[in-house]
């Protein structure tokens, strides 16, 4: 098991009341040993102007699952995690329906991670695939 805190799905969607992930719809729907699963709607919040799925708006959900399924393998009273880069390859286009983003491990060391998220849309082909490296700081 890769995660410290589990937290369930509902603690997960109240801590993001009031922020960008509300704004933008994500909603978080699953949680393994080792990954964590979100799903954001493909509509007016989420779209570019040319009708598609902003790839600003994938790079969003990855980094929000990336950064909480980093939290979650820390002890949050010691430590915090913070995004050092962040790098998406939008594969297909979107204009429609809900995506699914799932965030794996790829490495989970004492002083960086590196975790891949692959979104999919609702016909589960690969719209796009990211990766995270955070830092884990000492809290002060």
């Amino acid at each position: 098991m890769v995660f410290r805190s589990k937290p369930d799905l509902d603690q997960l969607n109240l801590m993001s009341k009031g922020n960008m992930v509300e704004h933008l719809g994500i909603e978080f729907t699953a949680i393994g040993d080792d990954f964590i699963e979100a799903t954001m709607p493909v509509d007016s919040r989420t779209k570019q102007p040319f009708g598609l799925l902003h790839g600003g708006a994938s790079v969003v959900l990855a980094e929000t699952l990336g950064s909480v399924a980093g939290a979650m393998t820390v002890d949050s009273q010691k430590q915090l995690c913070v995004g050092l880069e962040i790098n998406a390859n939008h594969l297909k286009s979107v204009t429609e329906g809900k995506v699914t983003g799932k965030a794996s491990p790829i490495h989970v060391g004492k002083s960086t991670q590196v975790w891949e998220i692959k979104i999919f849309n609702e016909a589960k082909a690969l719209c796009c695939i990211s990766r995270i490296t955070l830092a884990i700081l000492d809290r002060k």
